[in-house]
């Protein structure tokens, strides 16, 4: 089991690395072309906004370019450190430039695709972007923030591992534990508004 957890890091981290970027890159001045709502700011027939202000072209560009790039700078890193073996990737793949290129952008769709749905629930329950609802279920929803994207992480390495359902929601419980840790230090490292 701790093998299983291990090798779930190894296999995410330019995932982790990317969100922590990502975060960095949408607060910086580039490309503010970009820093459009990926919904354009349209509403439903309901009023309420598709996904809202907070889903930008510039992040899901960020999420795919940054888990490009630190894709194939792992699996060099992966190569020379000769952990290859832990990395759920190379299992059965060889770590090759253009494999890593590929599954660095299928890891960015994934993890900038998968964010989406909770956007759309969290609108069509008037919750304000970039918070968490009050009462019975903000427990719920703190760690659906936290896993959305895992869910679709996850599933790019099922796609090339067979994890199973049950390793895969592992992978998805680990990682949104995980996420909930790394907001804490982001949040007191004053690059989030609030911690959850």
């Amino acid at each position: 089991m701790l093998k299983m957890i291990l090798m779930m890091y190894v296999t995410l981290v330019p995932a982790i690395l990317s969100g922590i970027m990502n975060m960095v890159w949408c607060k910086t001045s580039l490309l503010k072309a970009l820093k459009k709502p990926m919904d354009m700011g349209k509403c439903l027939s309901d009023g309420k906004r598709i996904f809202g202000d907070n889903k930008t072209w510039k992040g899901f560009l960020g999420y795919l370019i940054f888990n490009t790039f630190f894709s194939i700078i792992w699996g060099f890193v992966c190569k020379a450190a000769g952990i290859e073996y832990l990395n759920f990737f190379y299992c059965d793949h060889e770590n090759t430039l253009l494999f890593n290129i590929f599954i660095g952008f299928l890891i960015g769709c994934g993890y900038a695709l998968f964010e989406l749905p909770n956007s759309f629930l969290k609108r069509r329950l008037d919750i304000t972007p970039g918070k968490t609802i009050s009462g019975f279920w903000k427990v719920f929803f703190i760690f659906l923030d936290q896993a959305d994207s895992v869910f679709g992480c996850a599933l790019v390495v099922w796609l090339f591992y067979d994890l199973g359902l049950g390793l895969y929601l592992l992978y998805v419980l680990v990682g949104a534990l995980t996420h909930i840790i790394l907001n804490v230090l982001l949040y007191l490292a004053r690059l989030r508004k609030n911690p959850f």
